[in-house]
């Protein structure tokens, strides 16, 4: 591609924004908007998942052992667990080494504890973590089956409560996706396709002259994606600023919850914010340009 040409297609692309001040300021209004929904709702994913993988991290099955059970059979219970699909971890915590633990806390109450050593009622338990917490109902389940176990304990409730909120927030955050993706493609498509019929005369003249459709087309595209540009780039920024002033907010008033705040994780997320407000800028144009190409 020449350089003459290449410039002919920026003049015209910039030209046309100009020209279409209004739309074109409404077109990316929108695209801000949208990516600004958008990004709020990829963060709210992101936290969502950062948080249930705190609470899957901290979930475990603990299994209770029968009485006077052999330390062979421990063993191949450990084994037969070990091996369950999902277990990433398996820990056999044995009566005694139970009763100290509550011991340390109980703190300076553990004098209640006293006389405990020589009729211990704790059982042998096994702690078991499994890989995601959707797993540990199944894993449970199975662990129950096995001879040698007394109970099983999960958490019954909370872990199905926390598979629901993470999946129901997952798809809330694609939704939103769409519904805002669409909404900036439409705005766009429709200041281009103002913009073409501004210019169809133009148009009809090149078209008569010879011009192929790319050389028609290309100004279009890049007047799409300099307006979905600008929108990413002022929705990137608001996302920003607002989210760090968020998370310093948050860390003073409830530390407990922390917020994802990893550099990286922020510029993967605003640098994908910005090729999308690209990508939805060079499809309105599309749509718009070869609708009326084709008529």
């Amino acid at each position: 591609m020449r350089i003459r040409t290449l410039v002919y297609y920026f003049r015209e692309a910039f030209l046309s924004i100009f020209r279409n001040s209004w739309l074109s300021l409404a077109a990316v209004g929108t695209v801000t908007i949208s990516l600004l929904i958008l990004g709020c709702s990829l963060l709210l994913v992101v936290n969502t998942d950062r948080l249930a993988d705190q609470l899957e991290s901290s979930l475990e099955i603990s299994a209770f052992l029968k009485d006077g059970l052999k330390q062979e059979e421990i063993r191949e219970l450990n084994d037969k667990i070990r091996f369950l699909p999902g277990v990433v971890q398996v820990q056999f915590i044995s009566k005694e080494e139970a009763l100290e633990e509550m011991r340390r806390s109980f703190g300076p109450r553990k004098e209640i504890l006293d006389g405990l050593e020589e009729d211990n009622p704790l059982p042998d338990t096994f702690r078991i973590k499994t890989r995601r917490a959707d797993q540990v109902v199944e894993v449970a389940r199975k662990v129950a089956s096995m001879d040698g176990v007394e109970d099983v304990r999960y958490g019954q409730g909370v872990v199905e409560r926390l598979v629901v909120v993470t999946h129901w927030v997952r798809v809330a955050g694609i939704g939103a996706m769409i519904l805002v993706g669409t909404a900036a493609v439409f705005l766009i498509s429709t200041t281009i396709r103002l913009s073409v019929f501004a210019r169809r005369r133009e148009i009809g003249i090149m078209k008569y002259l010879g011009a192929t459709n790319w050389f028609v087309r290309f100004p279009f595209l890049i007047e799409g994606m300099v307006l979905g540009l600008l929108g990413s780039l002022l929705a990137a920024a608001l996302v920003y600023t607002g989210y760090l002033s968020l998370v310093e907010h948050m860390a003073r008033a409830m530390p407990f919850i922390p917020l994802v705040s990893d550099g990286q994780v922020l510029f993967r997320l605003l640098a994908g914010l910005v090729g999308l407000g690209l990508f939805i800028g060079a499809l309105g144009s599309a749509i718009s340009i070869h609708r009326f190409l084709n008529v």
